[in-house]
């Protein structure tokens, strides 16, 4: 009883189930751009395979070890927005000089964390914006659940009559249910793409790195801002809005830190998760916050079976069809994106800088190869400070709506007949 007991302790149903969420829709999300950024590079097979080996060994370790640390559910990530980056600045670039743009990046983050100036700025960001700018890079995977229907009614409407019948009969369960809902569907409708999975062993590829200045400026510095800005600042704002007020230059520091040692292998861009982060925060990976690391602890473990199979992982999560992965993920998404809104709406002197916060970064804007989390935040900034300038005539305004005048004093009653005047 004693081990099935700690069994049910380290390995509760939801989290187990958040966890291999997490690492589905971080994988299956992008795995095809993070390929498109090795071949830009001129990564042959046994590159490729190196490349997932050494991004899913990073985030295994990260995740576990942080988790860990601080007993707080931190998911790491490659860099979305950095492997589209690359997918378009590698081309031409010889391999070598491609690593050596993702040793610099990594260097930059890991000083991001030593010195501490990323953590400063965000406690300088009210909790609203931060609220705002989660519910926006959210807002996608969250319409991304209907609009899979559109596309594949037939698997991803019964993944959503299932959740929301759990939801009222299993609601620790629900989640996991709409899975196994989602991939019994697609197996009797036959969405499975599985042709070009094959069992591999692979082996990691040592790259020496070589620094030309062209490519470091061109490709390394992007590399770096946009992974700061597209993914560590919503990453921080998903851990703050949850309630986990986890140190922010160690987590840099760690992962900038196993980013540069395993950057000659592949690994080209690790840091904090923002949207596979929430499936792990939220209340459908335990029902207790102070358990939700384990979440984060399992993802870590799927991601370390990822780099064990390398490429084979990579190709058959990629079989999976992309509504599938859009219906999982707006499903395990809908109570985070309610509470961030709630945050981020609830405060009515923050309101109006969050809402343009919120729709700054849900619409995707990219200007000058920066994503719209920063653009978001940084119009969200300008509005609330917008707000407290000085009128001429008056001094500024710091606590939004004026109060309403006091009533008037009601007149004195006049005095009854016969008694004294006062």
């Amino acid at each position: 009883m004693k081990v099935l007991a700690s069994l049910r302790s380290a390995a509760p149903a939801p989290a187990v189930t958040a966890g291999l969420i997490t690492v589905l829709v971080g994988v299956t999300s992008s795995a095809a751009v993070v390929f498109s950024a090795a071949r830009a590079a001129g990564a042959d097979a046994a590159e490729l395979a190196s490349w997932m080996v050494a991004l899913g060994l990073g985030l295994g370790v990260t995740c576990v070890g942080l988790s860990l640390r601080y007993r707080t559910p931190v998911v790491t990530a490659w860099s979305t927005p950095g492997a589209a980056l690359l997918a378009t600045g590698l081309v031409g670039v010889p391999m070598a000089q491609a690593v050596g743009a993702f040793l610099l990046s990594a260097v930059l983050i890991l000083v991001s964390g030593v010195t501490g100036w990323f953590a400063r700025v965000m406690d300088a960001i009210p909790v609203p914006l931060t609220a705002a700018l989660l519910a926006g890079v959210l807002l996608q995977f969250g319409t991304g659940l209907f609009t899979a229907m559109h596309g594949r009614f037939a698997v991803a409407f019964p993944m959503f009559a299932a959740y929301l019948l759990a939801r009222r009969l299993l609601p620790r369960y629900a989640v996991l249910v709409a899975l196994a809902t989602g991939v019994a569907a697609t197996t009797l409708t036959g969405g499975w793409h599985t042709g070009g999975v094959r069992l591999s062993a692979p082996v990691p590829v040592f790259t020496a790195p070589d620094f030309d200045w062209r490519v470091l400026l061109s490709v390394g510095l992007p590399l770096y801002v946009v992974t700061m800005t597209g993914q560590n600042l919503p990453g921080v704002a998903v851990l703050r809005n949850s309630g986990y007020d986890v140190p922010v230059s160690p987590l840099l520091g760690w992962t900038g830190a196993v980013n540069a040692v395993l950057a000659p292998f592949g690994a080209f861009g690790l840091n904090l998760a923002a949207i596979t982060a929430a499936i792990c925060t939220g209340e459908q990976a335990h029902p207790d916050r102070s358990r939700r690391y384990v979440a984060a602890v399992w993802a870590g473990v799927f991601y370390l079976c990822v780099a064990a199979l390398g490429g084979t992982i990579g190709a058959l999560l990629t079989a999976m069809p992309r509504e599938l992965v859009l219906g999982i993920a707006g499903i395990g998404l809908l109570g985070t994106i309610g509470g961030s809104l709630h945050t981020a709406l609830g405060d009515e002197r923050h309101r109006e800088a969050a809402v343009v916060t919120f729709l700054a970064t849900a619409s995707g804007m990219t200007l000058l190869g920066i994503g719209s989390a920063f653009w978001g935040l940084l119009a969200g900034v300008c509005t609330l400070l917008a707000g407290r300038l000085p009128v001429p005539g008056r001094g500024p305004d710091r606590s939004g709506p004026a109060p309403a005048p006091a009533p008037a004093p009601e007149p004195a009653a006049a005095p009854a007949a016969g008694s004294p005047g006062r």
